[in-house]
Protein backbone atom coordinates (compact mmCIF):
# COMPACT_ATOMS: atom_id res chain seq x y z
CA UNK A 1 0.00 0.00 0.00
CA UNK A 2 1.25 3.15 -1.23
CA UNK A 3 1.33 6.59 0.87
CA UNK A 4 -1.48 7.98 -0.71
CA UNK A 5 -3.70 4.62 -0.11
CA UNK A 6 -2.22 4.56 3.17
CA UNK A 7 -3.89 8.40 3.76
CA UNK A 8 -7.02 7.06 2.10
CA UNK A 9 -7.53 3.69 3.91
CA UNK A 10 -6.99 5.94 7.30
CA UNK A 11 -9.55 9.07 6.65
CA UNK A 12 -12.03 5.93 5.73
CA UNK A 13 -11.32 4.00 8.72
CA UNK A 14 -11.57 7.50 11.04
CA UNK A 15 -14.68 8.31 9.38
CA UNK A 16 -16.21 5.48 10.08
CA UNK A 17 -14.99 5.05 13.29
CA UNK A 18 -16.03 8.27 14.72
CA UNK A 19 -19.74 8.71 13.11
CA UNK A 20 -22.13 6.40 13.68
CA UNK A 21 -24.08 4.91 11.18
CA UNK A 22 -22.09 6.64 8.48
CA UNK A 23 -22.85 4.66 5.46
CA UNK A 24 -26.77 4.84 6.41
CA UNK A 25 -26.45 8.58 6.59
CA UNK A 26 -24.90 8.70 3.19
CA UNK A 27 -27.83 6.46 1.64
CA UNK A 28 -30.40 8.30 3.56
CA UNK A 29 -29.03 11.69 2.34
CA UNK A 30 -29.29 10.40 -1.53
CA UNK A 31 -32.96 9.23 -0.70
CA UNK A 32 -34.05 12.58 0.18
CA UNK A 33 -31.49 14.77 -1.97
CA UNK A 34 -33.67 12.54 -5.07
CA UNK A 35 -36.74 13.18 -3.60
CA UNK A 36 -36.72 16.56 -5.39
CA UNK A 37 -33.36 16.39 -7.80
CA UNK A 38 -34.03 15.41 -10.82
CA UNK A 39 -31.83 12.41 -12.73
CA UNK A 40 -29.80 14.30 -14.26
CA UNK A 41 -29.37 16.99 -11.53
CA UNK A 42 -26.32 19.05 -10.47
CA UNK A 43 -25.54 18.57 -6.82
CA UNK A 44 -23.10 21.05 -4.59
CA UNK A 45 -21.16 18.88 -2.04
CA UNK A 46 -19.37 21.67 0.69
CA UNK A 47 -16.67 20.35 2.64
CA UNK A 48 -15.97 17.65 -0.05
CA UNK A 49 -12.60 16.60 0.99
CA UNK A 50 -12.05 12.72 1.93
CA UNK A 51 -14.57 12.20 -1.09
CA UNK A 52 -16.77 9.37 0.85
CA UNK A 53 -20.30 11.30 0.42
CA UNK A 54 -18.96 12.12 -3.01
CA UNK A 55 -18.46 8.31 -4.16
CA UNK A 56 -21.59 7.24 -2.30
CA UNK A 57 -23.77 9.45 -4.05
CA UNK A 58 -22.64 9.00 -7.06
CA UNK A 59 -22.79 5.04 -7.25
CA UNK A 60 -26.00 5.85 -5.87
CA UNK A 61 -27.56 8.58 -8.94
CA UNK A 62 -25.54 7.56 -12.40
CA UNK A 63 -27.12 10.81 -13.54
CA UNK A 64 -26.03 13.42 -11.08
CA UNK A 65 -22.85 15.51 -11.81
CA UNK A 66 -21.13 16.95 -8.67
CA UNK A 67 -19.06 19.94 -7.73
CA UNK A 68 -17.20 20.08 -4.70
CA UNK A 69 -15.38 22.74 -2.21
CA UNK A 70 -12.94 22.02 0.02
CA UNK A 71 -10.12 24.47 2.04
CA UNK A 72 -7.97 21.87 2.04
CA UNK A 73 -5.72 21.24 -0.97
CA UNK A 74 -4.40 17.60 0.77
CA UNK A 75 -8.37 16.84 1.63
CA UNK A 76 -9.34 17.62 -2.16
CA UNK A 77 -6.70 15.10 -3.02
CA UNK A 78 -7.91 12.47 -1.20
CA UNK A 79 -11.51 13.10 -2.65
CA UNK A 80 -10.22 12.46 -5.68
CA UNK A 81 -9.41 9.57 -5.19
CA UNK A 82 -12.07 8.29 -3.29
CA UNK A 83 -14.14 9.55 -5.72
CA UNK A 84 -11.95 8.40 -8.98
CA UNK A 85 -14.51 5.57 -10.26
CA UNK A 86 -17.03 8.56 -10.58
CA UNK A 87 -13.79 11.60 -11.72
CA UNK A 88 -15.72 12.26 -15.36
CA UNK A 89 -19.03 13.30 -12.98
CA UNK A 90 -17.05 15.25 -10.26
CA UNK A 91 -15.39 19.17 -10.15
CA UNK A 92 -13.36 19.87 -7.23
CA UNK A 93 -12.95 23.45 -6.34
CA UNK A 94 -10.25 24.43 -3.50
CA UNK A 95 -11.64 26.97 -1.01
CA UNK A 96 -14.72 28.05 1.01
CA UNK A 97 -18.40 28.64 -0.30
CA UNK A 98 -17.20 31.68 -2.11
CA UNK A 99 -15.20 29.65 -4.55
CA UNK A 100 -18.17 27.67 -5.70
CA UNK A 101 -19.91 27.85 -8.73
CA UNK A 102 -22.75 30.36 -9.09
CA UNK A 103 -25.28 27.75 -9.89
CA UNK A 104 -27.88 26.89 -10.16
CA UNK A 105 -27.66 23.47 -8.29
CA UNK A 106 -30.64 21.13 -7.60
CA UNK A 107 -29.33 20.35 -4.33
CA UNK A 108 -26.31 20.61 -1.62
CA UNK A 109 -25.04 18.43 0.80
CA UNK A 110 -22.49 19.59 4.20
CA UNK A 111 -21.66 16.65 6.20
CA UNK A 112 -19.45 16.60 9.08
CA UNK A 113 -18.34 20.11 8.41
CA UNK A 114 -20.13 22.63 10.42
CA UNK A 115 -18.15 21.10 13.98
CA UNK A 116 -14.88 22.25 12.62
CA UNK A 117 -15.94 26.20 11.90
CA UNK A 118 -16.34 29.02 13.65
CA UNK A 119 -20.51 30.91 13.53
CA UNK A 120 -19.40 33.41 11.32
CA UNK A 121 -18.14 31.48 8.66
CA UNK A 122 -21.03 28.74 9.30
CA UNK A 123 -23.56 31.59 8.73
CA UNK A 124 -21.47 32.55 5.54
CA UNK A 125 -21.76 29.08 4.15
CA UNK A 126 -25.70 29.04 4.77
CA UNK A 127 -26.27 32.26 2.60
CA UNK A 128 -23.72 30.87 -0.26
CA UNK A 129 -25.20 27.51 -0.48
CA UNK A 130 -29.33 28.98 -0.45
CA UNK A 131 -28.08 31.23 -2.87
CA UNK A 132 -26.62 29.03 -5.25
CA UNK A 133 -29.76 26.30 -4.55
CA UNK A 134 -32.70 26.07 -7.08
CA UNK A 135 -36.34 27.33 -5.13
CA UNK A 136 -37.20 24.32 -3.30
CA UNK A 137 -34.15 22.66 -4.07
CA UNK A 138 -33.29 20.04 -0.86
CA UNK A 139 -30.24 20.93 1.47
CA UNK A 140 -28.62 17.84 3.90
CA UNK A 141 -26.57 18.80 6.98
CA UNK A 142 -25.53 16.99 9.61
CA UNK A 143 -22.72 17.45 12.24
CA UNK A 144 -21.85 17.53 15.86
CA UNK A 145 -25.03 19.23 17.94
CA UNK A 146 -26.15 18.88 21.66
CA UNK A 147 -27.05 20.18 24.29
CA UNK A 148 -24.88 23.08 25.77
CA UNK A 149 -26.30 23.32 29.29
CA UNK A 150 -24.41 21.42 32.27
CA UNK A 151 -24.19 18.12 33.34
CA UNK A 152 -25.13 17.43 29.56
CA UNK A 153 -22.38 19.02 27.99
CA UNK A 154 -19.67 17.18 29.24
CA UNK A 155 -21.36 14.33 29.49
CA UNK A 156 -22.34 14.12 25.56
CA UNK A 157 -18.28 15.01 25.00
CA UNK A 158 -17.23 12.24 27.08
CA UNK A 159 -19.62 10.17 25.05
CA UNK A 160 -18.22 11.50 21.51
CA UNK A 161 -14.78 10.75 22.60
CA UNK A 162 -15.62 7.45 24.04
CA UNK A 163 -17.37 6.33 20.56
CA UNK A 164 -14.57 7.34 18.56
CA UNK A 165 -11.85 6.13 20.72
CA UNK A 166 -9.90 2.53 20.09
CA UNK A 167 -8.18 0.12 21.90
CA UNK A 168 -4.98 2.05 21.74
CA UNK A 169 -6.31 5.70 22.54
CA UNK A 170 -4.84 5.81 26.25
CA UNK A 171 -6.16 7.98 29.02
CA UNK A 172 -4.08 11.03 28.09
CA UNK A 173 -5.01 11.14 24.55
CA UNK A 174 -8.41 10.63 25.41
CA UNK A 175 -8.21 13.72 27.83
CA UNK A 176 -6.62 16.27 25.11
CA UNK A 177 -9.65 14.91 22.53
CA UNK A 178 -12.30 16.19 25.24
CA UNK A 179 -10.20 19.27 25.73
CA UNK A 180 -9.57 19.80 21.97
CA UNK A 181 -13.83 19.37 21.13
CA UNK A 182 -14.19 21.82 24.68
CA UNK A 183 -11.96 24.39 23.52
CA UNK A 184 -11.77 24.21 19.65
CA UNK A 185 -14.75 22.38 18.12
CA UNK A 186 -18.08 24.99 17.01
CA UNK A 187 -21.13 23.22 19.15
CA UNK A 188 -24.18 24.54 18.97
CA UNK A 189 -27.73 23.01 19.91
CA UNK A 190 -29.90 21.03 17.72
CA UNK A 191 -32.51 24.40 18.14
CA UNK A 192 -29.77 26.57 17.23
CA UNK A 193 -28.80 24.97 14.32
CA UNK A 194 -32.62 24.78 12.67
CA UNK A 195 -32.43 29.14 13.52
CA UNK A 196 -29.07 29.46 11.74
CA UNK A 197 -30.87 27.75 8.49
CA UNK A 198 -34.19 29.38 9.30
CA UNK A 199 -31.94 32.74 9.08
CA UNK A 200 -30.27 31.78 5.73
CA UNK A 201 -33.87 31.37 4.21
CA UNK A 202 -34.15 27.59 4.09
CA UNK A 203 -37.77 26.41 4.97
CA UNK A 204 -39.62 23.21 6.02
CA UNK A 205 -36.84 21.93 7.87
CA UNK A 206 -36.84 18.68 10.22
CA UNK A 207 -34.44 16.42 11.89
CA UNK A 208 -33.70 13.12 9.88
CA UNK A 209 -30.41 11.64 11.34
CA UNK A 210 -29.73 11.36 15.22
CA UNK A 211 -26.67 8.86 16.04
CA UNK A 212 -25.39 9.69 19.68
CA UNK A 213 -23.34 13.07 18.94
CA UNK A 214 -24.30 13.35 15.42
CA UNK A 215 -27.52 15.12 13.85
CA UNK A 216 -28.49 15.54 10.72
CA UNK A 217 -31.55 17.94 8.62
CA UNK A 218 -32.92 18.40 5.58
CA UNK A 219 -34.33 21.80 4.67
CA UNK A 220 -35.38 23.65 1.26
CA UNK A 221 -33.92 26.87 -0.44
Amino acid sequence: MGKFDGRQANYIEGARRNVPGLDGLHRMTGILLAERVPEDGRILVVGAGGGLELKALAEQQAGWTFDGIDPSSDMLALAQGTSSGSASRVNLHHGDISSAPDGPFDGAVCLLVFHHISIEDRKVTLHGVRQRLRPGAPFVLAHVSFPLSEPDHAMWIERHVEFGANARLDEDRRNAGKAGMRDKATIKSPEEEQAYLQEAGFTNITQFYHAFSFRGWVSYA
